[in-house]
């Protein structure tokens, strides 16, 4: 009986192994169709909402649901678009500013002969005219190349949606518990993320800093991300601030500031007492999900990591032999006390 148990966790491993290797070889094809499944299931109360309270019929529902979720993408496409080419607009800008704190840096420093000025702040004076251009056009392909595969991403959303239109009765046992439970993350942590999203935008742009309405859609993005995304949604615009020409010693601290206490207040406070425990996952295994998914698809995989995980909880906790995997997901370790 022991032998036969050891086989099977061994099985499970190694079939986890396999999966996994799978997973990261269709990374072109899986990424696009994970995404259309989570925005499907996102976008679904809308669905919802104008069948069952505007009565409409369920084509219409699906049209009107795919203009709405393209206009949200064209009109974020747009954006992002439009901040990059203003950016690279000003790159002679950021590019003397650059310079002078490069030159403050050297006047700083005591010794002429300083070995940190020859091998550390010295190489920095050989910036060309054109090296932050350069960078901003990579930037600015990277972007293309993303909101390129928004099409695709678009199309099996359209093909989720009509295909679940033709499903017959409503879903039941483990896949409505698996709908019901990723559908609450899903709608709570995205209007959660668009307020954060939004305040640091606001404030950023309150503040006069270059692409404020850019970071706060990152801020937006990055939030999905457990604990590692505020941090990062934080300290992100601070290169922009220290580089900006007009930008004083207190508005970068305020750029800073603010937006920290917002995260601080929203995904520490506010967040807990919406969300509550609906995904039961503990948070060492969102952390490590996070470095799972991050190391299989990049960004999108963290973005991701927590959803994923939580149905992969759902699916281990029906099968008996994986059901101790899914008890240590949720924290809940064996008891080892022993009666006195």
């Amino acid at each position: 009986m022991e032998q036969s148990r050891i086989q099977q966790v061994c099985l499970i491993i190694l079939t986890a192994i396999a999966l996994a290797a799978a997973l990261n070889w269709l990374r072109p094809l899986m990424i696009p169709f994970v995404l259309a499944v989570f925005i499907t299931i996102a976008i679904s109360a809308l669905l919802e909402f104008e069948t069952e309270t505007l009565r409409l019929p369920r084509a219409v529902a699906i049209l009107l649901t795919m203009v709405v979720t393209f206009f949200v993408f064209a009109l974020v496409a747009a954006f992002v678009s439009d901040s990059v080419r203003a950016l690279a607009a000003n790159a002679p800008s950021y590019e003397q500013k650059v310079s002078d704190l490069v030159d403050l840096a050297l006047s700083v420093l005591p010794y002429e002969g300083d070995a940190v000025k020859q091998r550390v702040i010295e190489p920095f004076q050989e910036i060309s005219a054109g090296t932050v251009t350069i960078v901003l056009r990579q930037l600015t392909s990277q972007v293309t190349s993303v909101l390129s595969r928004s099409f695709l991403v678009l199309m099996f959303v359209l093909f989720l949606l009509i295909g679940s239109s033709g499903a017959p009765g409503s879903p039941t046992g483990v896949w409505l518990e698996i709908i019901s439970r990723v559908k609450r993350y899903v709608i709570v942590k995205g209007l959660v993320s668009a307020t954060t999203g939004t305040l640091v935008g606001v404030t950023l742009w309150a503040l006069g800093v270059d692409l404020a309405f850019v970071f706060g859609l990152l801020a937006f993005m990055l939030n999905i991300i457990p604990s590692v995304g505020s941090v990062i949604a934080t300290l992100l615009p601070l290169p922009v601030v220290i580089v900006s020409p007009e930008t004083s010693v207190l508005t970068a601290v305020l750029a800073i500031v603010i937006p920290g206490t917002i995260q601080i207040v929203i995904g520490n406070m506010l967040e807990p007492k919406i969300m509550g425990e609906s995904l039961d996952l503990h948070p060492a295994t969102v952390l490590m999900s996070l470095i799972f998914w991050g190391m299989l698809w990049g960004i999108v995989g963290a973005l991701l990591a927590v959803p994923m995980t939580a149905v992969l909880k759902i699916l281990l906790e029906r099968l008996e032999p994986a059901r101790p995997f899914a008890e240590i997901m949720a924290g809940r370790l064996p008891s080892t006390d022993r009666p006195d």
